[in-house]
């Protein structure tokens, strides 16, 4: 992020072409409690968005498509979706989806906190909408709800405290000062989006890509942690969480092992202690000691 700071700050400095920038949301509220899965100690809770199709390539399809129709009337367009130097969420609260929370992540008056973004930059010189007012008011929820105390201060997030981050983007050992907080979440965390107030207004979303994956609903961490390189590919085909690898998800797995007090899941541990990645074998070693 630091190396592409300019680009970040002026999407002019990615395309200086640009004269627009359309910001659009997709929603992927769930139809069910996202939290339901942390009191199930022995199952692994995998973040709402990632329980369906890998929202990348949904997305990016459906701006592609808008972006030939203004293509085909002579502009130029490019669409990004989360992985280029973009700030999607102050674009998306200029462009009027929503203002940005205390917990960093857009809000909705309509969807809550449950909106993917996308951007399409074109040499259109199209009239802007007027930007969206702040509507968290006294509320601190989100702030509150979070398990490893990641938010300074409101609208401040620090994402070496936040799960995540941690589970997702960290790569190597988590510091041992988040493995307990951390629970049964082996991708990702909904806390402080869960608890959002206007989540109230979201319906399920309707886009059947993202409808979640019985597996990925509620699975077995013994289940979990025995999946090889092969199996591991295989079984998150097509899901975002392939993308982070084996390696780094069975590490995550373990520490929900560690944090199960499940004493049938002790061989499991052992098992993992035993692993080829010496970052999956130093975790489930921690989680033998745990359960012991």
């Amino acid at each position: 992020m630091e190396s592409r700071a300019s680009e970040r700050a002026d999407p002019k400095v990615l395309w200086p072409e640009a004269l627009s920038v359309l910001s659009l949301g997709m929603s992927y509220a769930p139809g069910e409690n996202p939290l339901a899965n942390l009191s199930r100690k022995s199952i692994g809770n995998i973040s709402v968005y990632a329980r369906g199709r890998d929202y990348h390539s949904v997305i990016k399809g459906r701006l592609k498509h808008l972006a030939q129709f203004i293509a085909a009337r002579g502009a130029g367009v490019k669409v990004f979706i989360d992985t280029a130097p973009v700030m999607e969420k102050p674009l998306a609260m200029q462009a009027g989806l929503g203002w940005q929370g205390k917990h960093t992540n857009l809000v909705s008056r309509t969807h809550g906190s449950w909106l993917f973004l996308g951007e399409i930059f074109t040499t259109l010189q199209i009239p802007p909408d007027a930007p969206h007012d702040d509507h968290c008011g006294s509320c601190s929820a989100c702030m509150a709800a979070c398990p490893t105390n990641a938010f300074p201060a409101p609208y401040q997030l620090d994402a070496r405290r936040c799960i995540s981050y941690l589970t997702i983007e960290h790569d190597g050992l988590i510091d041992e000062e988040f493995r307990s907080a951390i629970g049964n979440r082996i991708y990702g965390c909904d806390d402080c989006l869960a608890v959002c107030p206007w989540n109230k207004f979201a319906q399920a979303a309707r886009e059947q890509k993202f409808f979640h994956r019985a597996e990925l609903t509620a699975p077995k961490l013994a289940d979990l942690a025995t999946l090889n390189e092969i199996e591991f590919r295989n079984f998150f085909a097509g899901s975002p969480i392939k993308r982070i690898g084996r390696a780094r998800f069975i590490r995550n797995v373990a520490i929900a092992v560690g944090n199960s007090a499940d004493q049938s899941l002790i061989p499991v541990a052992q098992n993992l202690a035993r692993d080829a990645d010496h970052v999956v074998a130093q975790t489930g070693a921690w989680a033998v000691q745990n359960l012991s």
